[in-house]
């Protein structure tokens, strides 16, 4: 079964390759989407895919790479979009 989920991460997680560590684990289990740096600080994550390799992604967000500090992860239900890669964006 598909799932598609929009996160919006916050606490440390600029400056210390969240959005690599996001990607490289996404290619791993081949989740599409993008994720990106808001102006605010939080970074916003789109992940679709298989629900257990979503489920997986949405729990590395919420730990993230070695230097990063997570405070909140909020998660919203989105429509199914057809990625076909998963890229960092750049605002």
């Amino acid at each position: 079964m598909k799932k598609s989920v929009r996160l919006y991460v916050e606490g440390t997680v600029q400056g210390v390759f969240f959005r690599s560590f996001i990607k490289e684990n996404a290619e791993r289990y081949n989740v599409k989407g993008f994720i990106r740096n808001l102006e605010d600080g939080r970074i916003e994550i789109f992940l679709e895919g298989a629900s257990d390799d979503v489920n997986k992604m949405m729990e590395l967000a919420k730990k993230g790479p070695k230097h990063s500090q997570i405070k909140k992860v909020a998660v919203k239900p989105e429509r199914f979009q057809d990625f076909k890669s998963f890229k960092i964006l750049h605002i």
